[in-house]
């Protein structure tokens, strides 16, 4: 039986919490620098003002600042899963709302 490759930092130990990948894309993202707490705020204006600000200064994106920014608010609602407050869920729904607007969308 062949060995399966691309999973070196599960496969080795190399990072201390494997299941907290999505942690690590949120706060270390290639593509946007993220004010920290951005998705803990209780604004959904506030949360798109900064995803939108991120995007926008970033010069590492792939897409659009605003495909950017949904993507990762996206990101961060789907890999938080469970674990999101509704409270929480329900202000971070809003902010795509509010990004559309600020994007003109």
């Amino acid at each position: 039986m062949a060995a399966r490759t691309g999973h070196k930092a599960h496969q080795h130990g190399e990072t201390k919490h494997p299941e907290k990948w999505s942690q690590e894309i949120t706060e270390h993202s290639d593509a946007l620098d993220l004010d920290r707490g951005v998705f803990t705020k209780n604004d959904p204006h506030e949360i798109a003002l900064s995803l939108k600000s991120s995007a926008e200064e970033s010069e590492r994106r792939k897409s659009s600042p605003y495909r950017s920014a949904m993507s990762m608010l996206t990101f961060y609602i789907n890999r938080a899963g469970e674990t999101l407050e509704e409270k929480q869920r329900r202000v971070l729904e809003k902010a795509k709302g509010e990004l559309r607007r600020v994007f003109g969308k």
